[in-house]
């Protein structure tokens, strides 16, 4: 990828994932890189699995993280980088060739030889997410990174190219939309994450990027510094608070509790000995809650994320891409926090794992800089690296419906 040019302007992020909704808020320093502004972030209300279906609370949700975000940078923003995690991701790579009859490769020949390309990954029902160039070849010479001036009778092409279903992407669309924000561009979630947390020898030797998100856990592979396979499998952190809470008996709000305070994905000896109070659906009284040993805890959520790993296993040796992408793996996503994930997916792939959180942004708060904050990171280098000619553009306090207020009377001019 070219270096990005140096812009002054905003960059906002937004990642509308199934537990949470994010927005950072960033801007452009004088060397290139990011300081992040404002942060906000909200419980998410209306998405399922990564996609929408309750418009109004969805929107309320949206509203509420991006307007904290703006009272926090002192900013207004229009146009945001948005995650996509639902729609059903397929990844595919498309090789194509041209004749260029023995003379010099030009920007025309990569720009008609891209647009072909993009063509052939192209499906009417479908959106197309990405087209990523992530080879060149001249003459059957792979390994070409930029063929510009170099001379011969073929020039080919591989590119990755992500796509979506069309329903999931308007109604996403349309959410933000109505909360007067424009989607400038979506990101798959897993290439987010990757941009947020590998290292660029990591990306060149060959990695795989888990995201283990509220109702999805997502995966990009990174071969030779690109991005050439992501794959998203329905099945997230969520998914084990619910077992918690169908296994125990207990409401929502304290299996999520049980998770984060004393869950684990692998047993320890101590477990039996560790005694832990657990609140019954529909009763008030705390003397009607039940006891039980941490090791029934443990054993609820192990198969949930041994089923998890095994899937992701089973999708990258399905595309061919496991052997591909090497030995490293690097976990991350709010899911992956759980104590004992990270040896129980290096038991499960076999790979050496290591935990992601983003790397290289300033004036991230330490609250924001974890494992459940890489998407939305992500999406601000994406931004950055792919987009150096656009920014989130900053709207003037005094404009007509922009700000809190302009927005809701914005509302009540489009409702009554």
């Amino acid at each position: 990828m070219s270096k990005p040019k140096i812009r002054n302007g905003l960059i906002a992020a937004l990642d509308v994932g199934t537990t949470k909704v994010c927005c950072f808020i960033a801007r452009v320093q004088e060397d290139g890189g990011l300081r992040v502004l404002g942060v906000g972030h909200q419980v998410s209300r209306g998405i399922r699995n990564g996609a929408v279906v309750d418009m109004d609370q969805a929107e309320t949700s949206i509203r509420a993280a991006v307007d904290t975000a703006e009272q926090l940078a002192a900013e207004r923003i229009r146009e945001v980088i948005v995650n996509l995690s639902g729609g059903q991701p397929t990844s595919r790579n498309v090789s194509v060739q041209m004749a260029i009859n023995g003379r010099a490769v030009t920007d025309n020949d990569i720009r008609r030889l891209l647009d072909h390309g993009r063509q052939q990954g192209f499906t009417p029902d479908r959106d197309l997410i990405h087209s990523i160039p992530v080879g060149y070849t001249v003459d059957g010479n792979d390994g070409i990174r930029d063929p510009r001036g170099m001379f011969g009778d073929t020039l080919g092409v591989t590119i990755h190219t992500v796509t979506a279903a069309l329903g999931p992407m308007r109604n996403l669309t349309t959410v933000a939309n109505r909360g007067h924000l424009d989607i400038e561009a979506k990101v798959v979630s897993p290439y987010a994450s990757g941009l947020a947390c590998l290292v660029e020898d990591e990306k060149e030797l060959g990695v795989t990027c888990i995201d283990m998100g509220g109702g999805t856990t997502s995966l990009a592979v990174f071969v030779n510094g690109h991005l050439v396979h992501t794959d998203v499998v329905p099945v997230g952190g969520a998914h084990v608070t619910n077992d918690i809470a169908r296994g125990l008996s207990t409401p929502m709000a304290s299996a999520e509790r049980m998770k984060t305070l004393y869950g684990s994905a692998t047993a320890s000896p101590s477990d039996d000995r560790e005694v832990l109070k657990v609140p019954l659906v529909g009763e008030e009284d705390d003397d009607s809650s039940s006891q039980i040993p941490r090791s029934m805890l443990v054993q609820i959520i192990q198969p949930r994320l041994e089923e998890t790993f095994e899937l992701v296993r089973n999708r990258l040796e399905e595309s061919g891409f496991d052997k591909m992408a090497g030995r490293r793996v690097v976990l991350t996503g709010g899911a992956s926090q759980m104590q004992g994930v990270r040896d129980l997916a290096a038991l499960v792939l076999d790979k050496q794992v290591r935990m992601g959180r983003p790397v290289g942004l300033h004036g991230l708060a330490e609250a924001a800089a974890g494992p459940a904050f890489s998407t939305c990171a992500g999406l601000l280098r994406y931004a950055l690296v792919n987009q150096p000619e656009s920014s989130a553009k900053a709207v003037p306090a005094e404009e007509t419906e922009s700000g809190r207020m302009g927005r809701i009377g914005a509302w009540f001019r489009k409702n009554f």
